[in-house]
């Protein structure tokens, strides 16, 4: 599913008595919080070009309409002087609405019809053919896209670090609006947006199939941290870049719900 373009009038601008100026800022705001996850007032000056006074006023004003939520912070490297620490903003179920949940009902009664008549299984099996889905589209554009090895050692699809980067390029083609950050041992890759959110939260099992079809594309055990559909603000995806002998890649499924712990299907489908 692609990420759908904004219509004309969005969040603020529908908003009786908002200046058409003050409610584009607004949107840029809350587009902004969208691509990049939860961010300080700081932060979202410097990106927009505000000053300190103007982002608070838009702030409150979007927390206010329901749009935006108070958060603690991603942690930061940098140690922190005294006084108040800073928070961020992200945005609530009311303010990821206007991007892209136009078919969520149809989809969400679609589910339901198919598990009151099929059950559980039919359900995991809608599941499992989305998974492959994503994995043909994901493998498709990372062959295609694929670069020349860097410094990793490469097992002839590329290094881990170059398929988790083409990955999250494909991931925001199709909708997701995805990064990569450094963490630890391996990489994050951050999906900032997801055009299933409202459906997944009810059938979790969008959720276990998608991260099987990137444990698949990858070769590799990935470690789902964090959903948007569970509530968290990103979802996250936790991809180690040590080399995983190829006995110790097994072919089953791990599925834990807090997090979703995913062995890689190689060779071949997801189970």
């Amino acid at each position: 599913m692609k990420f759908a373009q904004p219509d004309s009038q969005t969040h603020s601008e529908t908003d009786a008595g908002v200046p058409p100026a003050e409610g584009r800022t607004r949107d840029s705001v809350a587009r902004l919080i969208l691509s990049s996850g939860p961010m300080t007032a700081a932060a979202l000056a410097e990106r927009l070009g505000l000053s300190a006074a103007a982002i608070r006023r838009h702030l409150d004003a979007l927390v206010a309409d329901g749009l935006l939520v108070e958060v603690e912070p991603r942690s930061s490297r940098a140690p922190r002087g005294r006084g108040r620490p800073a928070r961020a903003y992200a945005l609530t179920d009311i303010g990821r609405s206007g991007f892209n949940h136009a078919y969520d009902d149809l989809a969400s009664t679609a589910l339901r019809y198919l598990r009151e008549t099929g059950g559980e299984t039919a359900v995991r099996a809608f599941a499992d053919h989305r998974a492959r889905t994503l994995a043909d589209h994901l493998g498709t554009s990372v062959a295609a896209s694929r670069r020349p090895p860097e410094s990793e050692v490469s097992d002839g699809r590329g290094t881990i670090t170059e398929r988790v980067m083409l990955i999250a390029e494909a991931l925001t083609d199709e909708g997701y609006l995805a990064n990569v950050e450094h963490a630890g041992s391996g990489l994050q890759i951050c999906q900032h947006h997801c055009p299933v959110a409202h459906v997944a939260a009810e059938f979790p099992e969008l959720c276990e199939a998608e991260t099987r079809a990137l444990a698949e594309v990858l070769g590799s055990n990935v470690q789902r941290l964090a959903t948007i559909a569970r509530g968290d603000g990103v979802c996250t995806t936790h991809v180690p870049t040590t080399a995983v002998p190829k006995s110790e890649v097994k072919s089953e499924v791990v599925v834990k719900k807090d997090p979703l712990q995913v062995t890689s299907s190689q060779p071949g489908r997801p189970a």
